[in-house]
């Protein structure tokens, strides 16, 4: 017998699955889906994966060989190849359906981060990388319909990339993505590209709307408002009637002239895709908003309880496109009596993207907390130990950090972390701890150098010499390599006390100066060079390019010249070449330093 949801795709309505994990996809949970049921897509998001991924031992044994070969990977690393391994099975169990429909259908979705809803450049540049990586037809980049996602959208359509349009609650909204879409087809067709296998949907978000205008309702009834009966009328119908009128507009839009030029040269509409389709109140049928949104060239997103339940009672009719002027009647209703439509769709594109956003930071937290379990020893695994009236002040920071984004704010060099002036200007410092400031080649070089020799006088001042003098008193020198003397005063009993631990004819000297032209160490600078005889192959400079110090440095044969990051502060400078150039000469493996000091990066690091 030929199942309801069998029966739902016949009718024109595509039903796709909300859901994916590791277990469903291994034992063939979506394959049965797409024999016996004609599923024929798959969406994903953060609190789907956060689910699959932090719960369970499904993910185990590919979380701990990642992190083994990946010792550096940031947990949006090791996400990214857990989900990206996910989405390309579903995408692959989906490709027959794919090929089938000749692409209109058979699609699985991943989306950008939440993180970049208001952010059009960063969206694209995301969307691009992940199509690459995840390298299949048959998928589909979710990108928020935001004020920032739309101009994306069309970028990305333009470039040939399948966009699943999330967070859409406004009809007005709605016609913004559409005409997204059609731009971005129009702009490949005038580039003489073709549309033919290029696919978008709309996801509209149905049962949220309820949620909030029936709470409304709820609170007003409760208050004795003069208008309870009416109001007790509208419960459940606003969120379908608003569906309803978007329809509409979609079927208009496909007999305009505009549309079936590009429909003469094979595109495929962008479907409305109903989202949020699950039952929140149990006052409501659980089938609520699968059996009233049935229509033609829709898909319907579906989870997994709410999918079962149509299976077994649900109603199989066209509904979408019925009683439209009772639809019609119902939010003019709503706009009577105050319920402010525009203001709760407003509200939730705003809510929608913090809870996809907290959902996300909720995922990656489960995964940090499971890569350090399984990782052991591998990663940093330092807890605070605090007396009882200090944790819950602890766990209120860390809270407010999270929720203001910090973190993500501070490596995305948003100065308003601090006063909105010119802080980002000063944030090279996140990438030198990356290890992205130094050439471990060159600095292999400078340490080879180094090598056999007793002494290395380092001529610095403040804060670019303090890092290199921590690491050589607490560190020290390797075998077979010189000790550091950090001087960094012009002080002339302690200049002649290092002088006399030298043979100033065999030590090296490293002159660390950011702005090459700071009168301590060019003092300093200018009384060894003279008392080394003015050999350059003994000296090595590390300074900011185009300084004063770069250019004496060349002109007087210096063995090396370090350039530093002018964006990064004298005292912040200890993993970039001010620290790293001393540490390799007193023998210290970089790369192995860097290695180390991992964990701690991530730790602190982005979770976007």
């Amino acid at each position: 017998m030929t199942s309801l949801l069998e029966q739902l795709r016949a009718s024109g309505q595509a039903p796709w699955l909300d859901f994916v994990d590791r277990k469903f996809l291994n034992e063939g949970g979506l394959q049965k889906l797409v024999a016996e049921d004609g599923v024929t897509g798959v969406t994903s998001n953060p609190s789907i994966f956060e689910k699959a991924m932090g719960q369970g031992e499904a993910y185990d044994a590919q979380f701990k060989s990642f992190v083994e070969a990946n010792p550096g990977a940031s947990v949006t690393d090791t996400y990214e190849a857990l989900a990206i391994s996910d989405i390309q099975a579903a995408c692959d169990t989906l490709r027959p359906v794919y090929d089938k429909t000749g692409g209109l259908d058979g699609y699985v979705s991943m989306e950008v981060s939440p993180y970049l809803a208001n952010g059009t450049q960063e969206t694209i540049e995301e969307a691009r990388r992940l199509w690459k990586q995840i390298d299949r037809a048959d998928l589909m980049i979710k990108v928020p319909g935001t004020k920032a996602g739309t101009p994306a959208i069309r970028q990305l359509i333009e470039d040939g990339i399948n966009i699943n349009v999330t967070l859409l609650f406004s009809n007005d909204a709605y016609v913004a993505v559409a005409m997204a879409y059609v731009e971005g087809l129009e702009a490949r067709v005038a580039k003489g590209l073709p549309i033919d296998r290029l696919s978008s949907v709309a996801s509209f978000f149905v049962s949220r709307i309820d949620a909030q205008i029936d709470k409304k309702i709820d609170e007003r009834v409760a208050a004795g408002d003069k208008d309870s009966d009416a109001l007790k009328a509208l419960r459940g119908k606003v969120a379908i009637a608003n569906a309803k009128l978007a329809y509409q507009w979609y079927l208009d839009f496909v007999k305009s002239d505009r549309w079936q030029k590009l429909a003469a040269k094979g595109a495929n509409p962008q479907r409305l895709l109903w989202a949020s389709t699950g039952t929140k109140d149990p006052a409501f049928p659980d089938t609520l908003y699968v059996d009233s949104l049935i229509g033609p060239d829709t898909v319907n997103t579906i989870p997994p309880k709410t999918m079962d339940a149509f299976r077994d009672h649900g109603t199989v009719a066209r509904t979408l496109d019925a009683n439209v002027d009772e639809a019609k009647k119902v939010l003019a209703e709503a706009e009577r009596l105050g319920l402010d439509l525009d203001g709760v769709t407003t509200k939730l594109v705003e809510d929608g993207v913090k809870l996809f956003a907290d959902a996300a930071d909720a995922l990656l937290g489960a995964i940090a907390a499971k890569r350090a379990k399984l990782a052991g020893d591998a990663l940093n695994g330092m807890e605070s130990a605090l007396p009882e009236a200090q944790k819950k002040t602890l766990a209120d920071s860390i809270e407010k950090a999270r929720a203001a984004a910090w973190s993500r704010r501070l490596w995305a060099k948003d100065a308003s972390v601090w006063t909105g002036g010119d802080e980002a200007k000063w944030l090279g410092w996140l990438a030198a701890g990356q290890g992205k400031q130094v050439d471990f080649e060159q600095l292999k070089a400078v340490a080879e150098k180094a090598k056999g020799h007793k002494d290395v006088v380092l001529l610095g001042m403040g804060g670019s010499s303090l890092g290199p003098e921590v690491l050589a008193e607490i560190i020290g020198a390797a075998p077979g390599y010189p000790t550091v003397h950090a001087l960094d005063s012009t002080d002339p009993g302690q200049i002649s006390t290092v002088a006399s631990k030298i043979d100033p004819k065999e030590a090296l000297f490293l002159v660390a100066s950011k702005s090459g032209s700071t009168m301590e160490p060019e003092l300093l600078r200018e009384y060894f060079w003279e008392l080394a005889g003015k050999d350059g192959d003994r000296f090595v400079a590390v300074t900011d390019p185009g300084s004063k110090l770069e250019k004496l440095a060349k002109e007087h044969g210096y063995h090396a010249i370090f350039l530093g990051d002018p964006a990064i502060g004298g005292r912040y400078s200890v993993l970039s070449v001010f620290g790293m150039v001393p540490a390799a000469m007193m023998g210290i493996d970089v790369e192995d330093f860097f290695a180390k000091t991992a964990p701690m990066v991530q730790a602190c690091s982005s979770p976007s």
